[in-house]
């Protein structure tokens, strides 16, 4: 049974969903004003790697996270740039597709636009208004926060804690200083629409409870978001989602902040580090695009989700040796999976063959907790150590059949259990990320497949050999050598293997 940490009841609950076998799952999504920094990137992936679990689990998923095209920062930063709010939201909301991309974060099913939906969020207000819980002044619509008792049950604190916590802007207007916008009325240059108050635009809050109700139904089972949202954004959200609708989310699912040097990264504080910038300076260091996402993924994943996580060189250089443990050990149980038969090394295969058949029961036990990533990594960095002493047993003495089929098996769920976390380590697996520049070199390759690669080297040494070119044959031999690689010529025919 998977148990979830609700923020809601502040205990860990059994995960009961509304409708058995599936799970309907709503993150906030990105305001598109600017590139998204590394805290944000947190975020995204770590309900990405929650959605990927559930789907594994074998539970129907679908996912909707929206986008946040029309907003005060988007307005100043259209200011500032001299352009339209539509044409910062859409050069942004680019950017973040791009970087999702980059991450391996799979698209949402829906992923609706604020000014797309201004239908249902008009009607949600009127049914608000007619409800008694929002009112009208000179074309603004305020939520009247004294008018649900429940109002602060999210964050656990009341309208007085609330007021003397938070710098509220004065209005006069407003029957409480903590009643919050649900419609906006037009100022001169910025985006509006029509609605029965008057032109305008809406309130930020307001999006999240209109989109999820339309594409989600209620009530719905999952709602997610960084920590920092719990109040206002989510305090609000649910405010006038259960006074309009009377039911709304089972499960509020929030993830931790990152930091650097121990402080909060925002951009309002100044001390952000763009996803783009650390994707960069991962290219610098000679990472492709599929090896610095999980390079990322690895040190997001490393700390369960809804624990602070520091950032630092330091500790994007340990997610980088982790993901190099676990490519190192795929490569050599794929070349102790490829030996021929031969003698030793069956009290470890044993030991592997048990790690693995019980490696995927132990990871689902900590993913089912509370989605603990850092003990499912656990797990299988004990797979990995297990898959270790048969290699070196391989290397020493060959290897009977009995560690063929456990290397084979081993490779083979490392692969699957890091999948389901969405790291993507499966592909070009066996080889190092040099074989395709040597491909280049000796077969005039040109591209970045590395399997494809290495069949157009093979390809040109059996060339070779088939004009009994051996100086060439060798020359190319030697030269994979020098990666790491070595050529082997089989009764099925040539094979590259990983040096152990």
């Amino acid at each position: 049974m998977i148990s979830v940490f609700n923020t809601a009841t502040r205990s860990k609950e059994p995960l009961e969903t509304v409708h058995p076998g599936e799970v309907r799952m709503y993150v906030c999504g990105p305001t598109v004003y600017n590139q998204i920094h590394i805290g944000n990137a947190r975020t995204f992936l770590s309900f990405d790697a929650i959605r990927r679990y559930l789907a594994w689990r074998g539970l129907k998923v679908t996912f909707v996270q929206n986008i946040t095209d029309v907003d005060d920062k988007i307005i100043n930063a259209a200011a500032d740039e001299g352009v339209t709010a539509s044409e910062i939201a859409a050069k942004y909301e680019a950017a973040y597709m791009d970087a999702m991309g980059a991450l391996g974060v799979a698209p949402a099913d829906v992923a609706p636009r604020a000014t797309e939906e201004i239908g249902p969020m008009i009607e949600l207000v009127e049914e608000l208004i007619r409800r008694g819980n929002a009112y009208v002044v000179d074309g603004d619509v305020y939520f009247e926060v004294r008018s649900l008792e429940s109002y602060g049950s999210l964050s656990g604190r009341s309208l007085e804690d609330m007021r003397a916590g938070e710098r509220v802007e004065i209005d006069k207007r407003k029957k409480d200083p903590m009643d919050f916008a649900l419609w906006k009325s037009a100022k001169p240059g910025e985006p509006k629409w029509d609605s029965p108050w008057g032109q305008g635009r809406p309130g930020w809050h307001l999006e999240c409870s209109a989109m999820s109700a339309k594409y989600l139904g209620l009530p719905f089972d999952i709602h997610g978001g960084a920590v920092d949202l719990v109040f206002p954004h989510h305090e609000n959200e649910k405010a006038q989602s259960e006074a309009a609708y009377g039911t709304f989310v089972k499960y509020w699912l929030h993830g931790g902040l990152l930091n650097i040097d121990k402080e909060k990264m925002s951009k309002s504080l100044g001390n952000f580090t763009l996803l783009a910038d650390v994707l960069a300076e991962l290219a610098r260091r000679g990472h492709g695009e599929v090896e610095a996402a999980n390079i990322v993924r690895m040190l997001m994943l490393g700390t369960h989700y809804r624990s602070p996580l520091e950032f630092s060189d330091d500790r994007l250089d340990e997610a980088q040796a982790a993901v190099e443990r676990l490519t190192t050990a795929l490569r050599n149980l794929g070349w102790a999976a490829g030996l021929a038969e031969g003698t030793g090394a069956s009290d470890e295969a044993d030991a592997l063959m048990d790690a693995t058949t019980a490696a995927s029961e132990r990871f689902g036990a900590a993913m089912d907790d509370d989605f603990n990533t850092a003990g499912a990594l656990g797990v299988v960095y004990e797979l990995v150590r297990a898959g270790n002493a048969v290699v070196t047993a391989a290397a020493g003495a060959g290897v009977v059949p009995e560690a063929i089929r456990a290397a084979t098996m081993a490779k083979d769920e490392i692969i699957r259990l890091t999948g389901a976390l969405g790291l993507r380590l499966a592909v070009d697996a066996a080889y190092p990320a040099a074989l395709a520049d040597v491909a280049k070199e000796l077969a005039g390759f040109d591209g970045d497949d590395l399997a494809q690669a290495a069949e157009a080297v093979l390809a040109r040494r059996a060339e070779a050999r088939s004009v009994k070119d051996w100086a060439a044959s060798d020359a190319i031999r030697d030269r994979l050598a020098t990666i790491g690689l070595i050529v082997e010529d089989t009764p099925e025919g040539q094979r590259l293997a990983v040096r152990p």
